[in-house]
């Protein structure tokens, strides 16, 4: 199910991992004034608040939304409780290098599911080209230095990483059904409303299993709101926007390329706030990471 890569829908599918990068990059910074599970329901709470008044015509498909409930709890608990949830409670039991490592394998998974769940053939492009996105991943784990590669070690949090990969690969698949209301899935802001709310009530189900185990202690200060408002904002709304679009244009097993632009992102992002400027092998990184895309989508 691969579709010609247009322009305009690469700049869709780069705006999410650009915006992900932020919200691991804020996600670590946080991560001890609020528990993760909390944290993404606080996170998709201020999305769904947003998201009422933008997306109230969902209400008048509710006979539509009822009639296919499993459907749209499904694409809730994938990706706004689990691959959510996982990715922040990863940043508690892992270190971000090992968790961009593990998540790099994430076009592999999309292939994989798409060939086993919904008969799509692998192509060989698709396979090279998923060999040089990661090895444009490695560049930027290893800082040009492929030494440093055989210092990285993965412990058991990395487990979370790879359910995030694969819920989200589900996820993806997903979208492309069509048994929607139309009128429904031609507003972004209603289509993605009804998600929200399914997968906010799946979170309230984790925060509770948190809350009974280990309690919940909050930090509150001015910056943790600030968070909250860029995680809702940015991460929540205009990178499921962007994703949903991206993914309709062209298709799971090219979209699933374009999330390893995170981990570059994330070291880019990281340099600015540590006031280093970019270096070679961020090119080299991009180069392969991109000429991997292009590639598989030819």
């Amino acid at each position: 199910m691969t579709r010609k890569l247009s322009f305009s829908t690469a700049v869709l599918l780069t705006i999410p991992p650009l915006l992900w990068a932020g919200n691991a990059i804020v996600g670590r910074l946080v991560r001890d004034a609020v528990p993760p599970m909390t944290l993404n329901l606080l996170r998709w709470l201020g999305a769904l608040v947003l998201l009422l008044p933008l997306g109230r015509a969902a209400f008048r498909y509710r006979s539509s939304i009822l009639a296919n409930w499993r459907r749209y709890s499904m694409l809730g608990l994938l990706s706004v409780c689990l691959y959510n949830s996982l990715q922040y409670l990863a940043l508690h039991t892992s270190t971000p290098i090992n968790v961009t490592l593990v998540a790099s394998g994430i076009p592999v998974w999309m292939l994989l599911i798409g060939r086993l769940f919904y008969g799509v053939p692998v192509r060989a492009r698709q396979v090279t080209g998923a060999l040089l996105s990661i090895a444009g991943v490695l560049v930027v784990l290893c800082r040009g230095d492929w030494h440093q590669l055989a210092a990285l070690r993965l412990v058991a949090g990395d487990l979370y990483v790879i359910l995030a990969t694969i819920a989200w690969s589900f996820y993806s698949w997903m979208l492309l059904q069509k048994n929607d209301e139309p009128a429904l899935r031609a507003d972004w802001a209603a289509f993605l409303l009804v998600q929200v709310g399914f997968g906010v009530l799946c979170s309230l189900g984790l925060t509770g299993a948190e809350a009974a185990l280990t309690g919940i202690h909050i930090a509150w200060s001015w910056q943790l709101a600030a968070v909250l408002l860029y995680l809702a904002i940015g991460p929540a709304i205009l990178a499921m926007v962007c994703w949903g679009a991206g993914v309709q244009r062209a298709g799971p097993g090219i979209s699933g390329f374009f999330i390893n632009l995170t981990p570059l992102f994330t070291a880019l992002l990281s340099s600015a706030f540590l006031g280093e400027l970019p270096h070679l092998y961020h090119v080299i990184a991009f180069a392969l990471i991109v000429g991997g895309i292009a590639w598989s989508s030819r």
